[in-house]
């Protein structure tokens, strides 16, 4: 017998860096958030997580409390998307990756290698790095905090462009 379907509601939110892409469940929980420029990469996450005919996306609108949220952590309210409900799915392994990077402070980085070690996992340097790099809910579950070992920008799905502006948004500078 196969896994029910999973209906998401699909909205487009305006940012400082382009159209967001918001899923959100039924109960209002965020499911995944990216941008419309890597909508194909959002809806292959979404498959790797729920599975090929899991998931249904329908256009609607995004819930009041998590659009809020979303334009006060732009405006410079950094704490508002902490406020924000999430369901990431995924394995309990990247599930426990996504919680951990929601504790890591805005204008903070850490190094994969640290997050590993926060996890008490330290020679997982690598799956911490997959897991950050399958996250599902950009901005909120903040995978762009993570970094190189020698603080230096390694990838981030929405570009490095984006990861440097939400770093720095967040107070983080950059030696040039």
């Amino acid at each position: 017998m196969s896994a029910p379907t999973l209906t998401f509601t699909l909205a487009t939110l305006p940012s400082p860096l382009g159209g967001m892409l918001i899923v959100t469940d039924s109960e209002q929980r965020l499911r995944a958030l990216n941008w419309e420029d890597r909508e194909d990469r959002m809806r292959r996450e979404l498959v790797r997580i729920y599975g090929r005919k899991a998931v249904q996306l329908e256009r609607g609108a995004a819930p009041t409390p998590i659009r809020r949220a979303l334009q006060r952590y732009f405006a410079g309210k950094l704490q508002a998307i902490d406020e924000i409900d999430v369901e990431t799915g995924g394995t309990p392994f990247q599930s426990n990756v996504w919680r951990g990077l929601r504790t890591i402070p805005a204008g903070t980085t850490l190094s994969y290698g640290r997050m590993a070690q926060r996890l008490k996992c330290p020679l997982a340097v690598r799956a911490v790095g997959f897991a950050n790099g399958s996250n599902p809910i950009s901005v909120v579950v903040p995978c762009h905090r993570l970094v190189g070992a020698d603080g230096s920008l390694t990838g981030y799905g929405g570009g490095l462009e984006r990861k440097r502006w939400l770093l720095e948004h967040e107070g983080v500078r950059f030696g040039e």
